[in-house]
């Protein structure tokens, strides 16, 4: 389903832009770190520690930039951005869009085409009856969910109130773009979701798992790295210099692009084989260990 970036993949051609001071790892200069948030810079309680919030800091006064990359909608991101000193640049819904927290700028958005959410949700309410679908819209602020949708959600799973989230016709989930889709059910899990999307005709969507309770829908060719690219394109930083951290399915195409990935010890198998490294779990505070010795030298 998810098209993987090998390292010769031209995705991002800057050339290096000499006078940064940042650490060396691997033979190049870390200018950007690019971490996935659950399952690998928050702890299983879902906070950032103390010890992680320090080393954080030490990347930016290193003058490191430091991004979220997320499947997350920024109103999840929000609960977790003052803990870990987030207020710049963050990469949302999977790489689907780009956006400033702090001046709420819009670097891009990339969004599914009407007619290919109701190809989907054709094609595969037709192998699963039951399927429950929402979109993502406008930024990552509006969310509308199909009638039945907040009754199997819980406030974890979107960081939203299921009472908040209405309940409309399917048609009407499907009536404009979406930066993300998400399809869940009551019952199947997201990989046999998953694994039923596989079997349709692919052109038009990207999905992946970011082991949440639902499949992710993107566009075609979206995934972290697309996002990654066009935020390093803007920066002026080569893939060589950046530090990618991640842990599941959706963290695949991020490690494998990224001039060094990073997979935690929890992670998934696909993660764990993307990687060039493997590091201490998002329990054992593995993000914030490997960049300990990174800002070491």
């Amino acid at each position: 389903m998810n098209k993987p970036y090998t390292r010769q993949d031209p995705v991002h051609s800057a050339g290096p832009h000499p006078g940064s001071a940042a650490p060396e790892t691997s033979g190049s200069r870390i200018r950007l770190i690019a971490t996935d948030l659950d399952g690998t810079l928050l702890d299983p309680a879902s906070r950032v520690s103390a010890r992680t919030r320090a080393v954080l800091d030490a990347a930016r006064a290193a003058g490191i930039v430091v991004v979220p990359v997320t499947a997350r909608q920024p109103i999840g991101l929000r609960a977790v951005a003052a803990e870990a000193g987030f207020d710049g640049w963050a990469l949302c819904g999977n790489g689907a869009y780009g956006v400033h927290l702090d001046t709420h700028e819009q670097l891009f958005a990339t969004e599914i085409a009407v007619p290919v959410q109701r190809r989907i949700a054709h094609e595969l309410g037709a192998r699963i009856d039951g399927l429950l679908f929402a979109s993502v819209r406008e930024a990552g602020e509006v969310f509308v969910a199909q009638a039945g949708y907040a009754e199997v959600a819980t406030h974890g799973d979107h960081k939203r109130d299921p009472a908040s989230m209405g309940a409309v016709p399917l048609t009407e989930v499907l009536a404009a773009p979406s930066l993300k889709l998400v399809i869940r059910h009551a019952v199947v899990t997201p990989a046999e979701i998953f694994d039923a999307l596989g079997a349709l005709d692919q052109s038009g969507f990207e999905a992946t798992l970011s082991g949440a309770p639902f499949v992710e829908v993107m566009a075609e060719g979206v995934t972290k790295a697309t996002g990654l690219a066009h935020l390093c394109d803007r920066l002026g930083i080569d893939r060589s210099e950046v530090l990618a951290f991640g842990d599941a399915l959706n963290d695949v195409e991020m490690l494998r692009w990224a001039g060094r990935g990073v997979a935690m010890a929890n992670a998934e198998p696909e993660a764990l084989a993307a990687a060039d490294e493997v590091a201490p779990s998002n329990a054992e505070d593995g993000v914030a260990l490997v960049l300990e010795r990174v800002l070491a030298g």
